[in-house]
């Protein structure tokens, strides 16, 4: 019998998701987000199921090849551009859309031997200072590429720094591309996962989900219309009554207030469990909200099952995070995002597919 822990993937669940994101944004197009592996959920995987999509955004060409390998004819949209001067030859050639951000791209596009138009996305930097032109010179970027021969097929972009917050600096943002676009009469995008939940006014021509389709970053107001697809779940292999005053794993950061039964499940940070996630972080017990207890170690953590002395045993099923407990609580807890623990789970962890439709 092999080691119980595995990450189960509801695939009715992407496709709900999806559809919930349609939704709420009736009148855009979609770009979903599915770079980085589909945020660890596997990249043809998660396309095969939102196959009907507008277009799908990558991070870059390698990851776009992948799905044209894999057969889908879809819009592919490359959020970081290309890396090189001979990238360009591979957009041309399978038909792929880049996100302009810095003038040596503009550079390497101008100058190079281009026999048919290229979808280009010229990204405005409102605030966010990572990726994108000033607005100043983003005026200027777009002289030159509306001049250029053959005829470059312009679109244009931003980046929110906090859209799940309705503050004064995503209203300046929002205004700074408004004043740079307003007279422009090209295709806009704008709103990410975040945006689309919580700002109706950003979402323009194309808004570009991404954490919200595998069921994460939800605001609480949509909680209940958004599905998790990855429940990461193993099982109890160790029961064990402890007397008051014992330590509990690696340096005994915990100990025992009463005499408690300790349980071991099989998961730790050589699968992908949040090392850092301290005592406290829950955990599901048979789908009873239970918690960890001393220090996560590479196959195990150990979890304070006392109040359900009268209902557990070994074999008993622990969910890490997905259906029942979000992943962004787990994350809160240890101090980082969904986005990397989902991205986080090791190849060492089976991947289960499921089509539990609601």
């Amino acid at each position: 019998m092999s080691r119980p822990i595995c990450a189960q993937i509801n695939l009715a669940a992407l496709r709900h998701n999806l559809n919930q994101v349609r939704a709420l944004a009736p009148k855009a197009k979609i770009w979903a987000v599915i770079k980085a592996n589909g945020y660890g959920h596997g990249v043809g995987r998660v396309a095969n199921q939102l196959a009907s999509a507008d277009g799908f955004a990558v991070a870059s060409v390698d990851e776009a090849l992948i799905l044209r390998q894999k057969g889908f004819l879809h819009r592919i949209l490359l959020l970081e551009g290309i890396f090189g001067a001979d990238e360009i030859n591979l957009v041309e050639q399978h038909r792929l859309e880049m996100v302009v951000h810095s003038p040596y791209q503009v550079n390497w596009l101008l100058a190079a031997n281009i026999q048919t138009p290229i979808k280009v996305w010229v990204k405005i930097d409102t605030g966010m200072h990572r990726l994108g032109f000033s607005p100043q010179a983003f005026k200027q970027i777009m002289i030159k590429l509306q001049n250029a021969q053959p005829k470059i097929s312009l679109h244009v972009m931003s980046h929110f720094a906090s859209a799940s917050e309705s503050d004064l600096f995503t209203a300046k943002q929002l205004q700074v591309f408004e004043q740079a676009t307003k007279k422009l009469d090209y295709p806009r995008s704008f709103a990410n996962s975040a945006a689309v939940q919580n700002l109706t006014c950003a979402h323009f021509d194309w808004i570009r989900p991404g954490i919200m389709l595998y069921g994460a970053g939800i605001l609480s107001k949509l909680q209940t219309q958004f599905r998790a697809v990855l429940t990461f779940r193993t099982q109890l292999i160790s029961l064990k009554w402890l007397d008051q005053g014992e330590g509990v794993g690696y340096g005994q950061t915990w100990q025992t207030q009463r005499r408690s039964l300790i349980g071991v499940a099989a998961a730790g940070y050589g699968d992908g469990y949040p090392r850092h996630a301290p005592s406290g972080t829950p955990v599901l017990v048979n789908g009873q909200r239970a918690q960890i207890v001393g220090r996560v170690s590479m196959d195990m953590i150990t979890i304070d099952l006392t109040d359900f002395a009268d209902s557990v045993q070994i074999g008993d099923p622990v969910i890490l995070w997905g259906d029942g407990l979000s992943v962004d609580e787990i994350a809160d807890s240890a101090g980082t995002i969904g986005y990397e623990l989902l991205c986080g789970i090791t190849q060492r962890v089976p991947i289960i597919e499921i089509n539990d439709e609601i």
